[in-house]
């Protein structure tokens, strides 16, 4: 406990999964808690829970596609709590189908970039000018064990490479400002999104791709195994680590 006593975190897409895991465990932990996504009553709901628990939260709609919006959510946060000392880059969708590059439509891709890699971007740039002004700061990107491996559907895989490369290229700017940013890359996790996927709208030719490069008798991630991993890079226990990208899968993609 207190491991981010006086700490103001925003996390996106804390309306559940691993969002709404960590955004309790940074209340627990001590931290001011803002939390964004697009469904407000979930949001409120998630809210309660930290209430609940004794945790201070801020609730703050967010649509991270819209850069209006992104810029909306960090002013919001340094009004009320007067700085922003870790951003955890959470909010994205995955695609229903696996759709592979002979069959991804510009809907999905437009979809996928527009918020995984276009929305992870604009909340960072604005985070970062608040971080780089006070010379203090975390950034925790979450991308995925697609974009590391290149396992799924490519617009998905390309949207969530891109946030490694964005985290890699932010954590060069920002060393010698005293401000990190990290990427986790989570493999399959056991989430509401995830849990909606249909297995027939899957594309079997990627699916049968995939299946060659994977281990797929290991076990799936939790939520919590995720945030675990994000309260500690986003803690001063991993003040000199920056620019890495960690993958979290129980070894399914070695």
């Amino acid at each position: 406990m207190g491991r981010l006593d006086g700490k103001v975190a925003v996390i996106t897409g804390g309306n559940s999964g691993i969002g709404e895991c960590t955004a309790e465990l940074f209340a627990k932990e001590g931290a001011k808690v803002v939390i964004s996504a697009r469904r407000v009553e979930q949001l409120e709901a998630v809210a309660d829970k930290i209430r609940a628990a004794g945790g201070e939260v801020l609730v703050v709609p967010c649509d991270i596609s819209k850069q209006e919006q992104c810029t909306a959510v960090i002013d919001k946060t340094v009004e009320t709590f007067g700085k922003v000392d870790i951003l955890v880059n959470n909010a994205g969708v995955v695609d229903s189908g696996i759709e592979p590059i002979d069959k991804v439509t510009d809907k999905t891709i437009d979809t996928l970039i527009d918020i995984n890699a276009k929305g992870t971007l604009y909340m960072a740039r604005e985070a970062a000018k608040v971080m780089v002004e006070a010379k203090a700061g975390s950034i925790v990107n979450v991308s995925s064990v697609a974009g590391y491996t290149g396992g799924g559907g490519v617009a998905y895989v390309a949207s969530k490479a891109a946030v490694i490369g964005m985290t890699k290229n932010i954590a060069m700017r920002c060393a010698s400002e005293n401000v990190r940013c990290n990427a986790i890359c989570p493999g399959s996790v056991v989430t509401p999104m995830t849990m909606t996927m249909k297995q027939e709208n899957l594309d079997p030719n990627m699916m049968g791709a995939m299946a060659k490069h994977a281990d797929l008798t290991l076990p799936v991630c939790k939520p919590v195994e995720i945030a675990n991993t994000i309260l500690f890079l986003a803690s001063d226990e991993a003040s000199a680590i920056t620019g890495q990208i960690i993958v979290i899968d129980h070894g399914a993609n070695l």
